[in-house]
Protein backbone atom coordinates (compact mmCIF):
# COMPACT_ATOMS: atom_id res chain seq x y z
CA UNK A 1 0.00 0.00 0.00
CA UNK A 2 1.48 3.35 -0.96
CA UNK A 3 1.81 6.27 1.42
CA UNK A 4 -0.80 8.28 -0.52
CA UNK A 5 -3.32 5.48 -0.24
CA UNK A 6 -2.56 5.12 3.45
CA UNK A 7 -3.07 8.82 4.09
CA UNK A 8 -6.34 8.82 2.17
CA UNK A 9 -7.50 5.91 4.29
CA UNK A 10 -6.51 7.70 7.48
CA UNK A 11 -8.34 10.85 6.45
CA UNK A 12 -11.39 8.82 5.51
CA UNK A 13 -11.39 7.06 8.88
CA UNK A 14 -10.98 10.44 10.58
CA UNK A 15 -13.84 12.15 8.78
CA UNK A 16 -15.16 13.47 12.07
CA UNK A 17 -11.86 15.28 12.63
CA UNK A 18 -11.85 16.68 9.10
CA UNK A 19 -15.29 18.10 9.69
CA UNK A 20 -13.95 19.96 12.70
CA UNK A 21 -11.42 21.79 10.54
CA UNK A 22 -13.93 22.88 7.92
CA UNK A 23 -16.92 23.84 10.02
CA UNK A 24 -16.65 26.87 12.26
CA UNK A 25 -17.45 26.96 15.92
CA UNK A 26 -19.90 29.70 16.83
CA UNK A 27 -17.63 32.74 16.60
CA UNK A 28 -19.74 35.14 18.64
CA UNK A 29 -19.84 32.79 21.61
CA UNK A 30 -16.07 32.22 21.40
CA UNK A 31 -14.80 35.80 21.04
CA UNK A 32 -13.16 37.14 24.20
CA UNK A 33 -13.89 33.85 25.97
CA UNK A 34 -10.82 31.82 25.00
CA UNK A 35 -7.55 31.75 26.89
CA UNK A 36 -4.37 32.28 24.87
CA UNK A 37 -3.02 29.06 23.33
CA UNK A 38 0.67 28.40 23.95
CA UNK A 39 2.45 25.84 21.76
CA UNK A 40 5.59 24.12 23.04
CA UNK A 41 7.47 21.01 21.97
CA UNK A 42 9.16 18.18 23.84
CA UNK A 43 12.42 18.71 21.92
CA UNK A 44 13.80 20.08 18.64
CA UNK A 45 12.54 19.02 15.21
CA UNK A 46 9.15 17.65 16.24
CA UNK A 47 7.04 19.95 14.04
CA UNK A 48 6.14 22.75 16.48
CA UNK A 49 6.12 25.50 13.87
CA UNK A 50 4.25 23.29 11.40
CA UNK A 51 1.62 22.63 14.07
CA UNK A 52 1.43 26.37 14.79
CA UNK A 53 0.75 26.98 11.10
CA UNK A 54 -2.09 24.46 11.14
CA UNK A 55 -3.51 25.90 14.36
CA UNK A 56 -3.40 29.42 12.93
CA UNK A 57 -5.18 28.27 9.77
CA UNK A 58 -7.92 26.55 11.78
CA UNK A 59 -8.34 29.43 14.23
CA UNK A 60 -8.70 31.94 11.41
CA UNK A 61 -11.72 29.93 10.22
CA UNK A 62 -13.28 30.42 13.65
CA UNK A 63 -12.27 33.92 14.74
CA UNK A 64 -12.21 37.21 12.78
CA UNK A 65 -8.80 38.21 14.10
CA UNK A 66 -6.16 35.80 15.39
CA UNK A 67 -3.07 37.24 17.03
CA UNK A 68 0.37 35.64 17.10
CA UNK A 69 3.39 36.20 19.30
CA UNK A 70 6.65 34.42 20.02
CA UNK A 71 7.66 35.87 23.40
CA UNK A 72 11.20 34.49 23.42
CA UNK A 73 13.06 33.84 20.17
CA UNK A 74 16.55 32.86 19.12
CA UNK A 75 17.26 32.88 15.38
CA UNK A 76 16.27 36.31 14.13
CA UNK A 77 15.81 38.28 10.92
CA UNK A 78 15.51 41.98 10.16
CA UNK A 79 12.08 43.38 9.26
CA UNK A 80 10.47 46.81 8.96
CA UNK A 81 8.10 47.96 11.70
CA UNK A 82 5.34 50.22 10.41
CA UNK A 83 4.57 51.74 13.81
CA UNK A 84 8.21 52.42 14.68
CA UNK A 85 9.14 53.45 11.15
CA UNK A 86 12.42 51.56 11.26
CA UNK A 87 13.98 48.11 10.92
CA UNK A 88 13.94 45.79 13.92
CA UNK A 89 14.93 42.20 14.65
CA UNK A 90 12.32 39.50 15.20
CA UNK A 91 12.35 35.71 15.44
CA UNK A 92 12.36 34.12 11.98
CA UNK A 93 9.09 32.26 12.62
CA UNK A 94 7.29 35.57 13.11
CA UNK A 95 7.83 36.49 9.44
CA UNK A 96 6.49 33.11 8.33
CA UNK A 97 3.25 33.35 10.32
CA UNK A 98 2.63 37.06 9.76
CA UNK A 99 3.12 36.95 5.99
CA UNK A 100 1.50 33.56 5.40
CA UNK A 101 -1.70 34.51 7.24
CA UNK A 102 -1.73 38.26 6.52
CA UNK A 103 -1.73 39.34 10.16
CA UNK A 104 -1.97 43.00 9.24
CA UNK A 105 -3.80 43.96 12.44
CA UNK A 106 -0.62 43.56 14.52
CA UNK A 107 2.82 45.08 14.03
CA UNK A 108 6.15 43.28 14.09
CA UNK A 109 7.27 45.33 17.12
CA UNK A 110 4.80 43.48 19.38
CA UNK A 111 5.28 39.97 18.00
CA UNK A 112 8.82 39.13 19.15
CA UNK A 113 9.61 41.04 22.37
CA UNK A 114 12.66 39.08 23.58
CA UNK A 115 15.43 37.82 21.32
CA UNK A 116 18.28 35.72 22.73
CA UNK A 117 21.25 36.05 20.35
CA UNK A 118 24.76 34.76 20.98
CA UNK A 119 26.20 36.25 24.19
CA UNK A 120 22.80 37.17 25.67
CA UNK A 121 22.94 34.50 28.40
CA UNK A 122 26.31 35.73 29.70
CA UNK A 123 25.01 39.30 29.77
CA UNK A 124 21.98 38.19 31.77
CA UNK A 125 24.07 36.29 34.30
CA UNK A 126 26.42 39.29 34.61
CA UNK A 127 23.42 41.50 35.38
CA UNK A 128 23.60 43.48 32.14
CA UNK A 129 20.13 42.30 31.09
CA UNK A 130 17.25 42.94 33.48
CA UNK A 131 14.70 40.23 34.32
CA UNK A 132 12.06 42.89 34.99
CA UNK A 133 12.65 44.46 31.57
CA UNK A 134 12.24 41.09 29.88
CA UNK A 135 8.92 40.44 31.62
CA UNK A 136 7.74 44.00 30.97
CA UNK A 137 8.49 43.68 27.25
CA UNK A 138 6.71 40.32 27.03
CA UNK A 139 3.63 41.49 28.94
CA UNK A 140 3.40 44.80 27.05
CA UNK A 141 3.73 43.15 23.64
CA UNK A 142 1.22 40.46 24.51
CA UNK A 143 -1.27 43.06 25.74
CA UNK A 144 -1.03 44.94 22.42
CA UNK A 145 -1.51 41.76 20.39
CA UNK A 146 -4.42 40.61 22.59
CA UNK A 147 -6.11 44.01 22.38
CA UNK A 148 -6.14 43.82 18.56
CA UNK A 149 -7.19 40.14 18.39
CA UNK A 150 -10.06 37.83 19.30
CA UNK A 151 -7.74 35.01 20.30
CA UNK A 152 -3.95 34.77 20.56
CA UNK A 153 -1.71 31.90 19.48
CA UNK A 154 1.67 31.87 21.23
CA UNK A 155 4.63 29.85 19.99
CA UNK A 156 7.34 28.87 22.42
CA UNK A 157 10.98 28.12 21.75
CA UNK A 158 11.76 24.42 22.01
CA UNK A 159 10.63 22.44 25.07
CA UNK A 160 9.02 23.90 28.17
CA UNK A 161 12.30 24.45 30.04
CA UNK A 162 14.04 26.40 27.26
CA UNK A 163 14.89 29.88 28.53
CA UNK A 164 15.33 28.82 32.16
CA UNK A 165 18.87 30.20 32.39
CA UNK A 166 17.48 33.71 31.72
CA UNK A 167 14.39 33.01 33.85
CA UNK A 168 11.87 33.11 31.00
CA UNK A 169 11.22 29.47 30.17
CA UNK A 170 8.15 28.55 28.17
CA UNK A 171 6.12 27.22 31.09
CA UNK A 172 6.79 30.33 33.16
CA UNK A 173 5.90 32.68 30.30
CA UNK A 174 2.70 30.72 29.62
CA UNK A 175 1.78 31.14 33.29
CA UNK A 176 2.47 34.88 33.26
CA UNK A 177 0.30 35.33 30.16
CA UNK A 178 -2.51 33.14 31.47
CA UNK A 179 -2.22 30.73 28.55
CA UNK A 180 -3.18 27.08 28.13
CA UNK A 181 -0.47 24.77 26.85
CA UNK A 182 -0.52 22.52 23.78
CA UNK A 183 2.40 20.08 23.85
CA UNK A 184 3.90 18.67 20.65
CA UNK A 185 5.80 15.38 20.48
CA UNK A 186 7.02 13.01 17.79
CA UNK A 187 5.26 9.76 16.98
CA UNK A 188 5.64 6.73 19.19
CA UNK A 189 4.32 5.61 22.56
CA UNK A 190 6.83 5.02 25.36
CA UNK A 191 9.50 7.57 24.46
CA UNK A 192 6.94 10.17 23.39
CA UNK A 193 5.00 9.79 26.65
CA UNK A 194 8.20 10.05 28.70
CA UNK A 195 9.15 13.28 26.95
CA UNK A 196 5.66 14.65 27.43
CA UNK A 197 5.81 13.82 31.14
CA UNK A 198 8.94 15.91 31.69
CA UNK A 199 7.21 18.92 30.14
CA UNK A 200 3.89 18.25 31.88
CA UNK A 201 5.59 18.34 35.28
CA UNK A 202 7.11 21.75 34.54
CA UNK A 203 3.71 23.07 33.42
CA UNK A 204 2.26 21.73 36.67
CA UNK A 205 4.93 23.58 38.66
CA UNK A 206 3.86 26.89 37.10
CA UNK A 207 0.14 26.03 37.28
CA UNK A 208 -0.27 26.06 33.50
CA UNK A 209 -3.30 24.06 32.30
CA UNK A 210 -2.54 21.66 29.46
CA UNK A 211 -5.19 21.93 26.76
CA UNK A 212 -3.97 18.81 25.00
CA UNK A 213 -1.27 17.02 23.07
CA UNK A 214 -0.46 16.71 19.37
CA UNK A 215 1.62 13.74 18.19
CA UNK A 216 3.45 14.38 14.91
CA UNK A 217 5.19 12.26 12.29
CA UNK A 218 3.39 9.03 13.16
CA UNK A 219 4.31 6.05 10.97
CA UNK A 220 1.19 5.54 8.84
CA UNK A 221 1.11 1.78 9.41
CA UNK A 222 1.05 2.38 13.18
CA UNK A 223 -1.37 5.31 13.09
CA UNK A 224 -4.44 3.63 14.61
CA UNK A 225 -2.37 1.91 17.29
CA UNK A 226 -0.52 5.08 18.29
CA UNK A 227 -3.68 7.19 18.32
CA UNK A 228 -5.63 4.69 20.45
CA UNK A 229 -3.01 3.98 23.10
CA UNK A 230 -1.62 7.51 23.39
CA UNK A 231 -5.13 8.94 23.80
CA UNK A 232 -5.96 6.29 26.41
CA UNK A 233 -2.72 6.80 28.36
CA UNK A 234 -3.10 10.60 28.44
CA UNK A 235 -6.71 10.46 29.60
CA UNK A 236 -6.24 7.67 32.12
CA UNK A 237 -3.19 9.17 33.79
CA UNK A 238 -3.67 12.92 33.47
CA UNK A 239 -7.11 13.59 31.96
CA UNK A 240 -5.39 15.31 29.02
CA UNK A 241 -6.92 14.85 25.55
CA UNK A 242 -5.04 13.90 22.40
CA UNK A 243 -5.91 16.85 20.18
CA UNK A 244 -4.19 15.53 17.08
CA UNK A 245 -2.34 12.54 15.71
CA UNK A 246 -0.56 13.44 12.48
CA UNK A 247 0.68 10.74 10.08
CA UNK A 248 4.15 11.30 8.74
CA UNK A 249 4.52 12.83 5.29
CA UNK A 250 8.17 12.49 4.22
CA UNK A 251 7.95 15.31 1.66
CA UNK A 252 7.74 17.88 4.45
CA UNK A 253 11.19 16.80 5.67
CA UNK A 254 12.83 16.81 2.24
CA UNK A 255 15.27 19.70 1.76
CA UNK A 256 14.85 22.06 -1.15
CA UNK A 257 17.88 23.31 -3.07
CA UNK A 258 17.34 26.65 -1.30
CA UNK A 259 17.78 24.84 2.03
CA UNK A 260 21.05 23.38 0.78
CA UNK A 261 22.20 26.84 -0.31
CA UNK A 262 21.73 27.98 3.30
CA UNK A 263 23.30 24.83 4.71
CA UNK A 264 26.47 25.17 2.61
CA UNK A 265 26.52 28.98 2.50
CA UNK A 266 26.57 29.00 -1.28
CA UNK A 267 24.32 29.61 -4.29
CA UNK A 268 23.32 27.65 -7.34
CA UNK A 269 25.59 28.49 -10.26
CA UNK A 270 22.75 27.66 -12.63
CA UNK A 271 19.17 26.41 -12.47
CA UNK A 272 18.13 29.10 -9.98
CA UNK A 273 14.48 28.81 -11.02
CA UNK A 274 14.40 25.42 -9.29
CA UNK A 275 15.61 26.63 -5.87
CA UNK A 276 12.45 25.29 -4.24
CA UNK A 277 12.56 21.86 -5.82
CA UNK A 278 12.74 19.25 -3.04
CA UNK A 279 14.90 16.13 -2.95
CA UNK A 280 14.50 13.04 -0.82
CA UNK A 281 17.66 12.33 1.17
CA UNK A 282 17.22 8.65 0.29
CA UNK A 283 17.69 9.57 -3.39
CA UNK A 284 21.15 11.10 -2.97
CA UNK A 285 23.64 9.40 -5.28
CA UNK A 286 27.41 9.81 -4.86
CA UNK A 287 29.11 9.36 -8.24
CA UNK A 288 32.28 7.30 -8.01
CA UNK A 289 31.84 5.29 -11.23
CA UNK A 290 32.76 5.93 -14.85
CA UNK A 291 30.95 8.45 -17.05
CA UNK A 292 29.27 5.61 -18.93
CA UNK A 293 27.78 4.15 -15.75
CA UNK A 294 26.73 7.62 -14.59
CA UNK A 295 24.82 8.27 -17.82
CA UNK A 296 23.13 4.87 -17.54
CA UNK A 297 22.20 5.75 -13.98
CA UNK A 298 20.76 9.20 -14.69
CA UNK A 299 18.62 7.78 -17.51
CA UNK A 300 17.18 4.93 -15.45
CA UNK A 301 16.89 6.26 -11.89
CA UNK A 302 14.11 8.38 -10.45
CA UNK A 303 14.24 11.66 -12.42
CA UNK A 304 14.40 13.77 -9.24
CA UNK A 305 17.72 12.50 -7.92
CA UNK A 306 20.39 14.58 -6.22
CA UNK A 307 23.85 13.63 -7.53
CA UNK A 308 27.12 14.46 -5.80
CA UNK A 309 30.54 14.39 -7.42
CA UNK A 310 34.01 15.78 -6.77
CA UNK A 311 35.06 18.98 -8.50
CA UNK A 312 37.90 17.13 -10.25
CA UNK A 313 35.40 14.93 -12.12
CA UNK A 314 35.14 17.15 -15.20
CA UNK A 315 33.78 14.16 -17.11
CA UNK A 316 30.79 13.80 -14.77
CA UNK A 317 30.11 17.54 -14.73
CA UNK A 318 30.20 17.78 -18.52
CA UNK A 319 28.19 14.55 -18.78
CA UNK A 320 25.48 16.02 -16.55
CA UNK A 321 25.33 19.13 -18.74
CA UNK A 322 25.19 17.15 -21.97
CA UNK A 323 22.48 14.83 -20.61
CA UNK A 324 20.35 17.87 -19.69
CA UNK A 325 20.76 19.26 -23.21
CA UNK A 326 20.00 15.89 -24.81
CA UNK A 327 16.94 15.43 -22.65
CA UNK A 328 15.64 18.89 -23.47
CA UNK A 329 16.24 18.33 -27.18
CA UNK A 330 14.52 14.95 -27.32
CA UNK A 331 11.89 15.79 -24.69
CA UNK A 332 12.30 12.27 -23.29
CA UNK A 333 11.07 12.94 -19.76
CA UNK A 334 11.22 15.82 -17.23
CA UNK A 335 14.82 16.50 -16.24
CA UNK A 336 14.67 17.08 -12.48
CA UNK A 337 18.12 15.90 -11.41
CA UNK A 338 20.48 18.25 -9.58
CA UNK A 339 24.26 18.11 -9.18
CA UNK A 340 26.32 19.09 -6.15
CA UNK A 341 29.97 19.60 -7.08
CA UNK A 342 32.18 19.24 -4.01
CA UNK A 343 35.76 20.19 -3.22
CA UNK A 344 37.44 21.49 -0.09
CA UNK A 345 37.99 25.23 -0.03
CA UNK A 346 41.41 26.49 -1.18
CA UNK A 347 42.42 22.99 -2.22
CA UNK A 348 40.19 22.27 -5.23
CA UNK A 349 38.53 24.70 -7.63
CA UNK A 350 36.30 24.28 -10.64
CA UNK A 351 38.09 25.05 -13.87
CA UNK A 352 37.07 28.39 -15.39
CA UNK A 353 36.42 26.67 -18.72
CA UNK A 354 33.92 24.32 -17.06
CA UNK A 355 32.21 27.09 -15.09
CA UNK A 356 31.80 29.19 -18.25
CA UNK A 357 29.89 26.36 -19.89
CA UNK A 358 27.08 26.71 -17.34
CA UNK A 359 26.15 30.11 -18.71
CA UNK A 360 22.62 29.97 -20.13
CA UNK A 361 21.79 26.54 -18.65
CA UNK A 362 18.87 27.79 -16.58
CA UNK A 363 17.14 24.43 -16.36
CA UNK A 364 19.90 22.29 -14.84
CA UNK A 365 20.50 22.95 -11.11
CA UNK A 366 24.18 22.82 -10.25
CA UNK A 367 25.65 23.88 -6.90
CA UNK A 368 29.32 24.31 -6.02
CA UNK A 369 30.00 23.24 -2.41
CA UNK A 370 33.28 23.92 -0.61
CA UNK A 371 33.25 20.67 1.37
CA UNK A 372 34.43 17.16 0.64
CA UNK A 373 31.85 14.77 -0.80
CA UNK A 374 31.81 12.85 2.50
CA UNK A 375 31.28 16.02 4.54
CA UNK A 376 28.52 17.23 2.21
CA UNK A 377 26.62 13.95 2.38
CA UNK A 378 26.91 13.81 6.17
CA UNK A 379 25.68 17.40 6.52
CA UNK A 380 22.66 16.71 4.33
CA UNK A 381 21.77 13.54 6.26
CA UNK A 382 22.03 15.41 9.58
CA UNK A 383 20.08 18.42 8.32
CA UNK A 384 16.45 19.11 9.24
CA UNK A 385 14.92 21.69 6.87
CA UNK A 386 12.75 24.37 8.42
CA UNK A 387 9.67 25.99 6.95
CA UNK A 388 10.15 29.47 5.56
CA UNK A 389 7.92 31.98 3.81
CA UNK A 390 9.76 31.70 0.48
CA UNK A 391 8.95 28.00 0.14
CA UNK A 392 5.22 28.60 -0.28
CA UNK A 393 4.50 25.17 -1.73
CA UNK A 394 5.86 23.30 1.29
CA UNK A 395 4.11 25.68 3.71
CA UNK A 396 0.79 25.19 1.92
CA UNK A 397 1.13 21.41 1.85
CA UNK A 398 2.12 21.32 5.51
CA UNK A 399 -1.02 23.19 6.54
CA UNK A 400 -3.22 21.09 4.27
CA UNK A 401 -1.75 17.91 5.75
CA UNK A 402 -1.82 18.84 9.46
CA UNK A 403 -5.01 20.84 9.90
CA UNK A 404 -7.59 18.09 9.20
CA UNK A 405 -6.15 15.91 11.96
CA UNK A 406 -6.53 18.50 14.74
CA UNK A 407 -9.64 18.57 16.95
CA UNK A 408 -10.35 22.31 17.10
CA UNK A 409 -13.64 21.94 18.93
CA UNK A 410 -11.94 20.12 21.79
CA UNK A 411 -9.09 22.65 21.78
CA UNK A 412 -11.50 25.57 22.11
CA UNK A 413 -13.52 23.74 24.76
CA UNK A 414 -10.36 23.16 26.80
CA UNK A 415 -9.18 26.77 26.43
CA UNK A 416 -12.56 28.37 27.09
CA UNK A 417 -12.66 30.82 29.98
CA UNK A 418 -15.68 28.90 31.23
CA UNK A 419 -13.88 25.53 31.39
Amino acid sequence: MTLNITLRTLRSSSSNVRALSTTSTNVKSSIQKSRPIFVAATKQHVGKTTTSLALMSGLQKRFPKVGFIKPVGQQHVTVYSQTLGKEIQVDKDICLLKEQFHLDHIDYRHMSPVIIPRGYTKKYIDGKVSYDEQIHDIETSFAEVAKASDVVLIEGTGHCAVGSVVNVNNAKVASILGASMVLIANGGLGSAFDELELNRVLCEKYDVPIAGVVINKVIPDKYDQTKHYMAKALLDQHNIPLLGCIPDRPFLGCPALADLENLFHTELICGEIHRFRHYNVKDINLITTSLTRFLENIRSKHPRTLYICHVTRDDIILGFMSEFQRNRRENERPFEAALLVCGRKEKYVMADEVRDMFEGMHGAPVMLVEYSTHQAMQMIHDFTPKLNIDDKNRVRKAVEHYEPFIDFDELLRRTSMDS
